[in-house]
């Protein structure tokens, strides 16, 4: 009786049909400290719900964390994401945010910037990366070899399609070490902050781990000399220095202060950490998922190459990005930056993105092909019929993945790039590197289906990341736009770093999924920042979260069933909403950042207010036009109250009867608090 249905898996079915039309919300990759609350909560709740065994002592447990594992990460992604990205602005977006700016970029200093991006420069993923194309369908298995000659299946029954692209890598961890000392080293020296950029929340399973050795390497000192003690009591370093924190309440009062004290004296040899929260002492090192690499990067851009130190101000950072995959390109940004000073968002042409995604392809550190070697020994690729396809020699500790990429994604996705290209008349560049062994593979799928297509006129080339990052980078800076062709990774990366230097945020971004059977898919904002907005909003009342990208949507979506049903209502619908959008920016209803200043729900009603405004002016269809003539003069009358209702329910703190499973009807009653406003939609 406390189950639910299971609405992921319905709606994974529902995407399957040419009918399908979702429009998604932003999710949250969940980390193992956040599964860990919502057990928390809902045991608190009443249900019954296992505790999660970090350290799995026997085989019920290890079936149970495996059971668990599924909801971290991205659980939701993989399964709805039965197409390619198109990500964009909307016309109206882009046009608003060139008339009226954000203010969030800060100069970057004339003087001169130490700061800079650091990446290992042997033995990482890169390096170590090789793939193959599968010539036919067969079924495979991941199994380590120790050097004893002795193999152990890690993973079994994994089924391949003919074409599919698969690689492997390795992650060398002694390396990786090496290559934290000496950016501490590096940073000590200079006297600027450290900082490291992961994310622990999409690659649930490799970038902990990375995480768990930059945390132990900077407080090596005080772990080591307490290393017994912290395995007692279960501390892992994989979730942080707050893990470590934490489990010291299992210790007599002495004993945690001394390694309280241990811990705070590294700080004196050590270089500055940048800070998430300086208030509370919450460092880059607190928690894994409290710093993401495709929202903080940008963040750095934005504040001229600084991030907050423990006094609450900007300083110079080192941001430490260890894989070379992706981290050249975040290089070339802040080098650009440099040397011809902050991006203007009144002039700077737009970088829409059409990413490969469909199939789960390059879900990659992420799951269930992810694994820590336990000895010294080779992790291999083997079919079925007993032939190793691809092997990796590994170290104790060292880091395995594995990813996949479906032939009809990869086929959908360049008939998505030139499509995008044809539309919108700016080059298309794909961002692959010939010196990495996936994408050798990709660019040879490429340069075969390209040719399927029209592409006379049109401006389509293949770089590595940093030269597309400096080609993207000249033409932003003289206004021109331009469309990045990239894999699933680089279409999460890069749909942060540009909106938010473009638009001062990437939840304004449409996104447009064309879904492999017909449907379509709609996603809407980015959501790393929305925990922060629910608990200003529990705190205090107040939600800051803009639902422009849920407005904008909204439009396709509609648009969707015009093309699908030639159904004229939903067409008007879809006119009338796109103007409704532009006044509501036009009139800056945007919800504030502060308490007792319009949020979320006033700027809810402004967009109710100006759609009717706009259906009531329309005169292609009078029988809506007379339906929403009324809604609108209703609207119109009650503004002053509407609006007075909603501000008198800010101030205070909220009970939505939980965090993470709230109750409907406080959740509801918070989210609607104007009786005015519910009386006229509830009367529709």
């Amino acid at each position: 009786e406390q189950k639910i249905p299971d609405y992921l898996t319905l709606l994974g079915e529902l995407n399957q049909t040419p009918e399908a039309n979702i429009i998604k919300l932003p999710n949250i990759s969940a980390s193992i400290p956040q599964l860990q609350a919502v057990i928390k909560e809902l045991r608190e709740n009443g249900y019954d719900i296992p505790e999660y065994p970090e350290e799995p002592k026997n085989e019920a447990e290890k079936a149970l964390q495996a059971r668990f594992s599924v909801v971290l990460g991205s659980a939701v992604n993989p399964v709805l994401r039965e197409g390619n990205s198109d990500r964009r602005p909307a016309a109206s977006v882009k046009k608003f945010a060139q008339k009226n700016p954000h203010k969030m970029m800060r100069p970057w200093p004339e003087s001169g910037s130490k700061a800079r991006v650091s990446h290992m420069k042997a033995k990482d993923f890169y390096e170590n990366e090789n793939s193959t194309t599968m010539d036919k369908a067969c079924t495979v298995k991941i199994e380590f070899v120790d050097s004893a000659g002795i193999a152990t299946v890690l993973k079994e029954n994994l089924s391949l399609q003919e074409g599919e692209v698969i690689d492997t890598t390795v992650m060398n961890v002694a390396a990786l070490r090496e290559f934290y000392a000496e950016q501490i080293e590096e940073a000590k020296k200079d006297n600027i902050l450290l900082s490291l950029h992961l994310k622990a929340t999409m690659m649930k399973v490799s970038d902990p781990i990375m995480f768990g050795h930059c945390v132990f390497v900077y407080y090596r000192e005080a772990l080591e000399k307490h290393a017994n003690t912290l395995k007692e009591i279960g501390a892992n370093v994989n979730n942080g220095l707050a893990d470590v924190l934490d489990k010291l309440n299992r210790l007599p009062d002495d004993k945690k202060a001394e390694i309280e004290a241990d811990i705070k004296a590294v700080y004196e040899n050590r270089p500055a950490l940048a800070m998430v929260d300086s208030r509370h002492g919450i460092t880059n090192l607190h928690v894994p998922n409290n710093i993401i690499v495709d929202a903080s990067m940008p963040n750095v851009v934005r504040d001229g190459g600084k991030m907050w130190n423990n006094d609450d101000k900007l300083q110079d950072c080192i941001a430490m990005v260890p894989d070379r995959c992706y981290a050249t390109m975040y290089k070339e940004i802040l080098e650009d930056a440099k040397k011809n000073g902050q991006f203007d968002p009144r002039t700077m042409g737009n970088v829409s993105n059409v990413g490969l995604m469909a199939k789960k392809a390059e879900e990659y550190g992420s799951h269930d092909k992810t694994f820590e070697a336990a000895s010294p020994g080779t992790i291999r690729v083997v079919d079925d019929s007993g032939t190793v396809l691809l092997e990796q020699i590994v170290e104790t500790g060292d880091i395995f993945r594995m990813c996949q990429a479906k032939d009809i994604a990869i086929r959908d996705w360049v008939k998505l790039a030139v499509r995008r290209a044809r539309a919108s008349g700016s080059p298309a560049i794909f961002w692959l590197d010939e010196n990495r062994g996936h994408d050798t593979e990709i660019i040879k799928k490429v340069k075969k289906y390209l040719p399927e297509h029209d592409t006379s006129g049109l401006d389509l080339q293949i770089m590595k990341p940093q030269d597309a990052m400096k080609f993207t980078l000249k033409r932003i800076r003289k206004g021109e736009d331009t469309i990045s062709v990239t894999g699933n990774v680089l279409r999460d990366y890069l749909t942060d770093l540009f909106p938010i230097i473009e638009l001062g945020t990437s939840a304004r971004m449409l996104s447009i999924v064309p879904l492999l059977k017909g449907g379509g898919l709609f996603e809407t904002g980015a959501g790393g920042s929305a925990p922060k907005h629910v608990q200003q909003f529990l705190k205090e009342g107040h939600t800051r979260w803009d639902s422009l990208g849920e407005y904008c949507a909204l439009v396709p979506s509609l648009e969707l069933i015009v093309e699908q049903t030639n159904n004229d209502k939903a067409a008007i619908l879809a006119e009338t909403l796109d103007q409704a959008i532009a006044m509501y920016l036009e009139h800056g209803r945007l919800p504030s950042r502060k308490v007792n200043e319009i949020d979320n729900r006033g700027s809810t009603f402004y967009v109710t207010l100006y759609w009717a405004q706009a259906l009531a002016a329309q005169n292609k269809d009078s029988e809506m036009q007379a339906r929403f003539a009324k809604v609108a003069e209703e609207l119109e009358k009650n503004e002053a109250k509407i609006t007075e209702e909603l501000l008198a329910a800010q101030g205070a703190p909220v009970d939505i009867g939980g965090y993470y499973l709230p109750n409907i009807d406080k959740a509801t009653k918070a989210m609607r608090p104007s009786a005015t406003f519910n009386a006229i939609i509830d009367a529709m």
